[in-house]
């Protein structure tokens, strides 16, 4: 049997709330259809897009579950299990494992200190173990966890031996010069499916094959031809989709990040409610702003 991969594109899904802020589950399967017939791969569900560490355990159970259901075999289910609690971690790995997960993930912890690979690696492999069956990546996002100052390259390496689930890293940072590193090591073993939409194509260049990210949720299309026209050959027609997504994405960030995209969710038909707190609500002025620059842009991205 093949290795477990992450190619191609993988959506990072909102999670949809009621407007009391409630989980709003029956979304759920209109977003992963919408998915599908927009030739996403997969979902990474409860990771920073879907506000993961926002809910509360129950509701990750419950939202990782339902995905799981809404894909049908679809989708690829990658559930994000990180938590500060490890136990909570290692509970939640347990049941995406028995819901029928593909694969899952943690981030490093972010409130206490680390300062050892090897102290990331034993928090890792606790999580990864109470998994046994289930693919394991680390996620590596070091503007949220602080993180950036331990080599990747060398946990993966330290972690191999320790965590016989792992399979790689979903690299959530800039440093490309560490990504080139940690696609080459140990002879290119690891799966390494990039995080930053709007600097992909530099990350194709150096030997990414699969990307997870918010933008997929409302863009795959464009992603899709980026993909296709580096595959190709055509470097001028990547660079003009990738510049695309670098423009839309500093629209996004200038409108509230993920505040602003949950309302593009919203102008497509797919209504994920609003963030919660302590994500800051979303005007009503900067809602009419985002939509003339969408509208600029060039939305409708994709139809509902």
């Amino acid at each position: 049997m093949p290795p477990f991969v992450l190619h191609g594109l993988v959506a990072a899904p909102f999670t949809p709330f009621h407007p009391d802020q409630s989980l709003n589950l029956p979304q759920i399967d209109r977003l992963a259809d919408h998915l599908v017939a927009n030739g996403v791969a997969g979902a990474f569900v409860c990771g920073t897009t879907g506000e993961g560490t926002s809910l509360t355990d129950a509701e990750r159970r419950a939202v990782a579950e339902r995905w799981i259901v809404a894909s049908r075999g679809r989708l690829r289910i990658i559930v994000h299990v990180g938590h500060l609690s490890l136990t909570t971690s290692r509970e939640l790995a347990a049941h995406a494992q028995a819901a029928g997960a593909d694969a899952i993930a943690t981030c490093g912890p972010f409130f206490y200190p680390i300062r050892q690979v090897g102290q990331l690696v034993a928090f890792a492999a606790e999580t990864a173990n109470a998994a046994p069956n289930l693919p394991f990546y680390y996620y590596h996002i070091p503007q949220l966890t602080h993180l950036g100052g331990l080599s990747m390259a060398e946990f993966l390496r330290e972690a191999a031996p320790r965590i016989p689930t792992l399979r790689g890293l979903k690299y959530t940072h800039n440093d490309l010069e560490e990504y080139a590193t940690v696609l080459a090591c140990e002879g290119g073993r690891f799966d390494v499916p990039f995080g930053r939409d709007e600097i992909l194509l530099p990350a194709l260049t150096l030997g990414a094959r699969g990307a997870i990210g918010s933008t997929f949720n409302f863009a795959a299309p464009l992603y899709h031809d980026l993909f296709a026209a580096h595959a190709g050959g055509d470097l001028g027609a990547a660079r003009t989709q990738q510049a695309r997504a670098a423009a839309l994405i500093t629209l996004l960030r200038r409108h509230g990040g993920l505040a602003a995209m949950k309302e593009v969710m919203r102008h497509i038909g797919f209504d994920c409610g609003t963030a919660r707190p302590p994500l800051r609500a979303f005007s009503a002025a900067e809602r009419e702003s985002l939509h003339i620059g969408l509208a600029d842009w060039g939305l409708p991205l994709v139809a509902a």
